[in-house]
């Protein structure tokens, strides 16, 4: 029998314009500062070819060494400072929309949910990496 697919999403609104979040999101110097869901968790190293059929990998692991994943796919659209739609490895779709407002970003993240975890676990780890990346830009550009 065939699993239903569920889309999960989430969001977060930044309070920095979108063409500097953007960079932020994209730049794999700065994707390892912000790409995890806990303080127990880390990303190793990061490889981003930001542009259509363009590949992506981020290697995320506990930093206890017990365990760890390579995050990877590639990408099916780029719109610069706008949306990033990109499909799995295991196949599942993610769309990531960033929009201006008053000049913060909210940044919205669709994705399949995957069969293993359930739905909320999923929703949890995605909206807590969301929210790393929110403290991380903020942090780092206050103090620009």
């Amino acid at each position: 029998m065939e699993r239903k697919k569920v889309d999960i999403t989430v969001w977060v609104l930044v309070d920095i314009s979108p063409d500097i979040v953007w960079r932020y999101w994209n730049n794999p110097a700065h994707i390892v500062g912000w790409n995890s869901a806990s303080d127990d968790w880390h990303t190793t190293n990061a490889i981003n070819d930001l542009r259509v059929g363009g590949y992506f990998s981020s290697r995320m692991e506990a930093k206890d060494h017990s365990m760890g994943f390579d995050f990877e796919g590639r990408y099916d659209e780029v719109v610069p400072n706008k949306k990033i739609a990109y499909t799995l490895a295991d196949g599942r779709k993610v769309k990531v929309v960033f929009t201006e407002v008053d000049d913060k970003t909210e940044i919205t993240e669709t994705f399949d949910a995957e069969g293993e975890n359930p739905v909320e676990l999923q929703r949890e780890g995605w909206q807590a990496i969301l929210n790393r990346f929110k403290h991380y830009v903020e942090s780092n550009e206050k103090q620009q």
